[in-house]
């Protein structure tokens, strides 16, 4: 009797092992990845420097009265995406490590090579984060400012600090806020510097973050905090300073990604 061709659908790989992790590496990935900025400060703030300006664009945009509610939530939003523009610098890191050139144009090497897929579908995963982020946010505001929202950026101060309804949006939104956050970090630990470093699909990645923070969830919380920490310092003053954590971000990140996934 013939034997009819196998139709299924592959099965897919599995993960790779994961190691288990203390807050030593966190930190030593911190301290690997301010080495790797102090070497190659000069082509990193350049880089770097496009972040703030975007934020800067952000902020004049929702300076119109529709979306002045958009302004905060914005900004802070747009670190929800953090881990797609760190690509280039994952990227930077890889090439280093291997013994190759490094200079600041292989920043846009994975828009270009085997990556280029997984990095737009994981890109599209944190998009919905964002959108999903903004939504929550304005319902925060309309709950708590409603038909007596201010008019204008200085309204907005004044009242954010000094009213019941001020204080009230404030904590919602850190609430409304933290589900995103967590969702982001597990996301994107290692699935976006997993997706430059080796041609994996962007499902095994996710799986792989998902598996990595099951295993080290303090350690991750940790490692979240920290980033939040550096992300907050960032923004002052105008956020001029992420052109700075922002690279220090993207080299540390790949020397965690190092750390918590056995590589090929």
């Amino acid at each position: 009797m013939a034997t009819l061709p196998d139709t299924s659908f592959p099965l897919a790989p599995d993960i790779p092992e994961i190691r288990r992790i203390t807050t030593s590496d966190l930190n030593w990935a911190l301290a690997e990845g301010w080495k790797d900025f102090l070497e190659k400060r000069g082509d990193l703030i350049v880089i770097g420097l496009l972040y703030p300006v975007i934020c800067l664009i952000a902020a004049v945009v929702t300076f119109n009265d529709p979306l002045l509610p958009l302004f905060f939530p914005l900004v802070a939003g747009l670190s929800i995406l953090g881990p797609a523009a760190a690509s280039g610098f994952y990227e930077l890191a890889r090439r280093r490590e291997e013994g190759r050139d490094a200079g600041w144009l292989h920043f846009f090497d994975p828009l270009n090579g085997r990556s280029r897929v997984p990095l737009a579908l994981l890109t599209a995963g944190l998009a919905v984060l964002m959108i999903g982020w903004l939504i929550a946010a304005y319902a925060v505001y309309d709950a708590t400012f409603g038909a007596s929202a201010p008019l204008h950026i200085g309204d907005v101060f004044g009242r954010l600090f000094t009213t019941e309804q001020g204080w009230t949006l404030i904590i919602l939104g850190n609430l409304a806020g933290a589900p995103f956050a967590i969702a982001t970090l597990v996301f994107a630990l290692v699935s976006f510097p997993m997706v430059v470093d080796q041609p994996v699909d962007a499902g095994l990645a996710i799986r792989t973050s998902l598996a990595a923070a099951r295993k080290n969830p303090r350690e991750v919380f940790g490692w979240g905090v920290r980033v939040a920490a550096l992300l907050l310092l960032g923004l002052i003053p105008l956020a001029i300073g992420l052109a700075v954590v922002l690279p220090w971000l993207g080299y540390a990140t790949w020397h965690l990604y190092t750390r918590l996934v056995v590589r090929p």
